[in-house]
């Protein structure tokens, strides 16, 4: 059974940066795609960033494209967001979703999530 712990989460002034954690246990292997979406009240699930385990490759939404930062740490199972230059309208709750390459794929790459298994959430506050 696939687990998702996020952490990292947080209160920021605007300009300020954070760095979120997601840890996956119970993959069956390394050819996953894992990324962040977040939902802010009241709005829809927005797809931020995706990584796909296997090269490292990466996709970004472009309300975020050079501002955030997606990596991984392979040895660890683990995926982070660095969340730089925070806006106000950054603020929702983020979760980190997984799901295998091969389910959820767009030709050769991982698309945006949400899709597969999710997180409970990581709540990113920042304020003008």
């Amino acid at each position: 059974q696939v687990q998702l712990a996020e952490s990292g989460g947080g209160s920021v002034q605007a300009g300020g940066s954070l760095r979120l954690s997601c840890a996956a246990s119970g993959l069956s292997n390394s050819r996953n795609c894992m990324g962040w979406f977040r939902q802010a009240p009241g709005k829809e699930r927005e797809g931020v960033a995706v990584i796909y385990m296997g090269t490292g490759s990466t996709h970004y939404d472009a309300s975020v494209q050079g501002r955030f930062v997606i990596s991984q740490d392979n040895a660890k199972n683990t995926v982070y967001l660095q969340l730089n230059s925070l806006k106000p309208e950054d603020t929702a709750m983020y979760y980190c979703a997984v799901a295998p390459f091969f389910v959820v794929r767009q030709g050769n790459e991982c698309p945006l999530p949400p899709f597969g298994d999710w997180g409970q959430g990581t709540q990113v506050t920042v304020s003008s």
